[in-house]
């Protein structure tokens, strides 16, 4: 849902008609289990505060607590079923009531002069909060397998144009967790079809309303279209609004973060004012230092590995365990980039007669099952080993831990004027085409990430990634 903006608000409006019993029902149990870290964190601080020697007034306390921090990840949004499973906004409301609640207390302490432990305070709503954020981390990640099975899923009705309309069954079809599956689509201009990339087609602009009681969906997601103007839209979200249907609007700046943009109302007008991406300053200067700090500190952890791996390699076929190649960097200067060769070593020779069986349809070289693919390559390949040296040419300043995929020059020579964006940054070890799909993405969705993240990144960004890729790694998905 990253690329949509919620229109609707309110919990209690989305679980009232529209929304399915099941996002009722894991509401409830998130909150139980809000209460049980909250019971368990306050007990923790009583133990380690106070031992046995417990008074009155802190057994009150600790009494109270757990129903004071049900009410802090209310008021912060924590309930609120349009965040269900999405990670970081629903963290960031867990830590929003850990930091108001601490605050809180201890702004009444110092305002009616209870003289409350700083210890107890310093131990209690830390801990309940650390607890909090690893219960809803287990909990959402069981909610991503149910949501691989087809389950817990909000239903959603596209409109827009079809072209449009197939984009979007295509990518919600691909990342399920994200928890929307399209069951109907309004276009704008309906063809004699029925169905568009296997959704019913129902009709046009005007049957919107008609399509969400057919399906019985819990969202609209309206996609860029012309047709679909201010006096439409505003008519279309009231008449969601008698059922509690969740709207979401694709804006035409399809992949520019919120953070980039501010509402600025003009002359009764509302404008979206939209800042330039920070591609210099301090904020680069400082993830060039985290990214080679970061890979210093990983070539000393993994050291032994990384022998031992070219050991192997070594001893299999008695060839190089490194495999170097030329790529094209920031603002297009070329660097000899490196990893474990996966490969027989005359890979490079035998490419030209495999172009034809080419598993891309973009400029990108690509074989699912690639027969110049050593048998320890393809474990490598499977975990991403392959690409740890990669962390010298991190070190060297070559490439970042995070950024857009380094391209071949010859891949690079055949970009489009818009592609060559990808290009005023370093390239990354990892990047959001690692996180989402890796190799099975095509070429035009690996364009759009990595244009996504050159307009959008921040520290914040790149940590959320890096995260992600230990995930991706973990599971060998979309690798060959």
């Amino acid at each position: 849902m990253s690329d949509y903006a919620v229109v609707s608000d309110g919990v209690a409006r989305q679980t009232a008609s529209g929304a399915s019993t099941w996002a009722r029902d894991y509401l409830r149990r998130v909150a139980l289990a809000d209460l049980g870290c909250a019971v368990v964190g306050v007990f923790a601080a009583v133990q380690l505060r106070f031992g046995e020697h417990v008074t009155g007034t802190y057994v009150a306390l600790s009494l109270a607590l757990p129903g004071f921090w049900l009410a802090a990840v209310a008021l912060a949004g924590g309930y609120d079923a349009r965040f269900i499973g999405t990670g970081s906004d629903e963290y960031r409301k867990v830590l929003n009531a850990g930091v108001g609640l601490t605050a809180a207390v201890a702004i009444f302490s110092y305002l009616v002069n209870v003289d409350l432990s700083r210890a107890y305070v310093l131990i209690a709503l830390p801990t309940v909060t650390l607890f909090d954020l690893v219960a809803r981390y287990e909990m959402r990640k069981r909610l991503h397998r149910l949501r691989d099975t087809g389950r817990c899923m909000f239903s959603v009705v596209a409109v827009g144009h079809e072209a449009a309309v197939a984009d979007l069954v295509k990518e919600l079809g691909r990342d399920r967790y994200h928890g929307l599956t399209v069951v109907g689509a309004c276009v704008a201009q309906p063809s004699a079809g029925e169905e568009i990339a296997g959704v019913p087609l129902y009709g046009g602009l005007d049957d919107v309303p008609a399509a969400v009681r057919a399906f019985g969906a819990d969202t609209v997601a309206v996609l860029p279209c012309p047709e679909m103007d201010g006096i439409r839209l505003r008519s279309l979200a009231w008449e969601l609004e008698k059922t509690g249907t969740d709207l979401c609007v694709s804006p035409a700046l399809l992949d520019v973060a919120g953070p980039r943009t501010t509402i600025r109302p003009t002359a009764g007008l509302t404008l979206l004012h939209v800042d330039h991406p920070q591609l210099s300053g301090f904020r680069v200067v400082v993830k060039g230092l985290f990214d080679r700090s970061f890979a210093a500190a990983a070539l000393i952890l993994l050291s032994p590995l990384l022998v031992l791996l070219a050991v192997i390699i070594r001893i299999h076929d008695r060839g190089p365990a490194l495999f170097s190649q030329v790529r094209v960097g920031k603002d297009g200067r070329v660097f000899r980039i490196y990893k474990f060769r996966t490969m027989v070593v005359d890979a490079e020779q035998r490419r030209t007669q495999l172009l034809d069986s080419n598993d891309t349809d973009g400029v990108l070289f690509k074989l699912r099952n690639d027969p110049r693919v050593t048998a320890v390559g393809a474990h490598l390949r499977r975990w991403s080993i392959d690409e740890l040296p990669q962390l010298f040419n991190v070190l060297l300043g070559q490439m970042s831990l995070v950024g857009p995929r380094p391209a071949l020059p010859d891949e690079a020579a055949k970009y489009a004027e818009h592609v060559r964006r990808r290009l005023v940054v370093k390239p990354g070890l990892t990047g959001l085409w690692q996180v989402n799909g890796r190799s099975d993405l095509t070429w035009e969705e690996s364009v759009r990430l990595d244009l996504r993240y050159v307009e959008n990144w921040s520290f914040a960004l790149d940590l959320q990634i890096i995260w992600k890729t230990i995930s991706v790694m973990v599971r060998g998905s979309g690798a060959y």
